[in-house]
């Protein structure tokens, strides 16, 4: 009886080396079988946002809108610029008020770091402008302030040239702001 018991493991000892190599080749099938799916998926929505040469040719030939929007870069890390203080007049309510606000704007990437910077003066004028025809009311509450925000990004955001790309400004970040 003790030959028996080696004999006995023997046959379990190759059902489970077979299992294993089993498990392999139907981890091995599955993987393949996930690789084709994602490359003809990859594939096919390549070709979708691509289309084909007609249609591409179609794109082409549209009218191109005044204003160019400037694409963004996912790749490009974000930069931020800060913008000098402001201090101006309200327009009147109660009195004779004023607004000190000071600024940083979150861009799209280094690029549009130097675009900004090279055209602080026209950023100056366009906030300027915005901010002198304000109420105190208006920008007083967390609403008003970030409507504000929004107004300035906007006025930014156009083009600096006749036909230029608008600028890649993501948002506007307040570091002070004081009404008195």
């Amino acid at each position: 009886m003790a030959t028996a018991k080696p004999k006995a493991a023997a046959p379990a000892a190759d059902a489970a080396a077979a299992a294993p190599a089993g498990g392999k080749k139907k981890l091995m099938i599955i993987i393949a079988a996930a690789v084709l799916l994602l490359g003809g998926g990859g594939g096919a929505a390549w070709f979708f946002m691509h289309g084909s040469g007609d249609a591409a040719a179609e794109h082409e030939e549209a009218p191109k809108e005044t204003k160019k929007k400037k694409k963004k870069d996912p790749a490009a890390k974000p930069e931020y610029v800060p913008v000098e203080a402001f201090t101006v007049n309200l327009q009147p309510e109660n009195g004779e008020q004023y607004l000190q606000v000071q600024f940083t704007l979150q861009v799209e990437g280094a690029e549009q770091a130097t675009v900004i910077k090279d055209n602080m003066a026209i950023v100056r004028n366009r906030v300027l402008l915005l901010l002198s025809s304000k109420k105190a009311s208006e920008i007083a509450t967390l609403e008003g302030k970030q409507q504000l925000a929004a107004e300035i990004q906007a006025v930014i955001t156009d083009p600096f040239e006749k036909g230029g790309d608008e600028q890649g400004v993501s948002d506007v970040l307040f570091t002070s702001f004081i009404i008195q």
